[in-house]
């Protein structure tokens, strides 16, 4: 079956038994989200910096302490994912396939939206997605741009980017805009130095993919963007997923479209 016919009860079940992909293409209609999951006692100030943030993480749902689902998320978080970035004292010390061993019973998660919600409407638009054609993972850079700090909690934005045919600009930025939820319209188009990334060809997350002539880069809010504050801020003890390898939900693109 092509990933994007599976049902997220389907993908879930094959991320549990060991399949290790970005998820961009995955489940064509269904909602997919960023995981991080904090201590119970740094639940509050990742809230409130989500909310000061909420282009960057906007909060789609948020578990109990120690759940390892929540009600938009019915399978287990611990395993369910097809991969797992583990943080001490603000460095990622490892990447996993499962992180049963590591779940504290004090960890909160955060499920935070995801660019890929609306790259299906984007794709309706006729706005090529170079990372699908590809088949690999979207570029994902820290910016220049400081976030609004909470607390202890402080950093850089992240954001995600597609080049897109200048054509097209503006009907991607309309397109997109319409997905609040899951970091709505581009932060930023254009020239990538005026946000501090100085090589297109090098993200801190995902993988590289061209920018063709006649294309513009386009750069979206990114859900990486509280792992770049995890590590910014030196926090002890944190589980993220692996860039670009989502929670996908049980929750429908549409439903975070408004007119």
């Amino acid at each position: 079956m092509d990933v994007a016919d599976l049902s997220p009860a389907q993908a879930r079940e094959r991320f549990r038994a060991g399949e290790r992909v970005p998820t961009a293409g995955w489940c064509s209609g269904w909602t997919q989200a960023n995981l991080i999951a904090v201590p119970k006692e740094l639940g509050y100030e990742l809230l409130l910096f989500a909310h000061r943030n909420a282009q960057a993480c906007p909060v789609l749902d948020v578990g109990e302490p120690g759940a390892w689902s929540t009600a938009l998320f019915p399978g287990d978080l611990r395993t369910d994912l097809p991969g797992y970035r583990l943080y001490r004292e603000g460095k990622a010390v490892a990447d996993l396939d499962d992180v049963v061993a590591e779940w504290r019973d004090d960890l909160v998660a955060f499920l935070i939206g995801c660019s890929f919600t609306f790259e299906q409407a984007l794709l309706r638009a006729g706005v090529p997605i170079r990372h699908l054609d590809m088949g690999t993972n979207v570029p994902m850079y820290r910016t220049s741009v400081a976030c609004q700090p909470s607390g202890t909690l402080s950093g850089p934005l992240v954001v995600s980017m597609r080049p897109v045919p200048a054509a097209l600009v503006d009907v991607a930025i309309e397109v997109t805009r319409r997905y609040p939820q899951v970091h709505g319209a581009p932060v930023h188009v254009g020239d990538p130095a005026a946000i501090g990334i100085a090589d297109l060809g090098r993200p801190d997350f995902g993988d590289p993919v061209e920018v063709r002539p006649g294309e513009v880069p386009l750069f979206w809010a990114c859900g990486v963007t509280p792992q770049a504050v995890i590590m910014a801020s030196g926090v002890d003890f944190a589980i993220g997923h692996l860039p670009g390898h989502m929670a996908i939900l049980d929750a429908r693109d549409d439903d975070y479209r408004v007119p």
